[in-house]
């Protein structure tokens, strides 16, 4: 059907790689009966076993298949209970949220750990599910990198607020590329379509997981060691913030392509 109806030239099977030897003879059949000519691609895409963190396959205690839905609903509630915790530790009262966006905002963070904690292993390996890991504010976790989106979006509207201008598209303010830091930024940023196309080759969504982590490091390298409001110039402020606005935009960019939504704040 796929071959003959739909005209794929690439057809992908995602399935555990306990399959594997299955998979190589449905192929091989489908070649030898000429249902798949050579010119059409037959993956297998096998991914690796979810284990507890004792190191066994990933069981309820009473020996059950997780649920996918209360693997995610005991992943919302956790980040709930760690939104909830900061607003308590906030110091403004006027920045907490409202009972619906902090159940919204919980939603997604929590769900979005999950995703990410998945995609973020290479998937030929078998990995150990945590929550704390995969819930943490710091690392290769999602939260870690909705974190430092909207961290960048902050200083964007700090920069509108200022009358400074953040369209890194206006060609009249182009980047000026002073630093280091800079430049170590832009450059891992004009990596992206090689990355995409090393995905797209070998279908390992972990190097995307991996290129964001490292973006995110780059840019507060970026951050700390060049000022960005209170640049030297008017024109290295906005070169900077127009280096924010493009780093937002790959972000955002790499984590839609993982499925993740981004949050404007948190």
């Amino acid at each position: 059907h796929r071959v003959v109806e739909e005209k794929a030239d690439r057809v992908l099977y995602v399935t555990d790689a306990g399959q594997s030897l299955h998979f190589t003879q449905v192929f091989d059949a489908a070649r030898r009966a000429g249902l798949a000519p050579e010119k059409t691609s037959l993956e297998h895409v096998p991914f690796g076993l979810v284990l507890g963190e004792d190191g066994k396959k990933f069981k309820t205690r009473s020996g059950d298949t997780v649920r996918l839905a209360d693997l995610l609903d005991e992943a919302v509630r956790i980040a709930k209970e760690d939104v909830l915790a900061r607003q308590d530790a906030d110091a403004n009262p006027a920045d907490s949220s409202s009972a619906e966006d902090v159940d919204a905002l919980a939603q997604s963070v929590g769900i979005s750990a999950v995703k990410y904690a998945d995609l973020s292993m290479n998937r030929n390996s078998n990995y150990k599910f945590s929550y704390k890991k995969m819930l943490a504010l710091q690392g290769n976790t999602a939260p870690y990198m909705l974190y430092a989106y909207a961290r960048i979006r902050g200083i964007e509207r700090k920069a509108l607020a200022s009358g400074v201008d953040t369209s890194a598209a206006d060609l009249d303010h182009p980047l000026l590329l002073g630093t280091a830091e800079e430049r170590s930024l832009a450059m891992h940023i004009a990596r992206l379509p090689e990355v995409l196309d090393e995905v797209e080759a070998d279908l390992l969504p972990h190097k995307l997981c991996d290129y964001a982590f490292e973006l995110s490091g780059k840019f507060n390298q970026f951050y700390e060691a060049c000022p960005v409001l209170k640049a030297p110039s008017d024109e290295v402020r906005a070169s900077r913030t127009g280096l924010c606005e493009v780093t937002a935009n790959a972000l955002a960019l790499v984590l839609r392509i993982l499925g993740i939504p981004t949050l404007e704040k948190l």
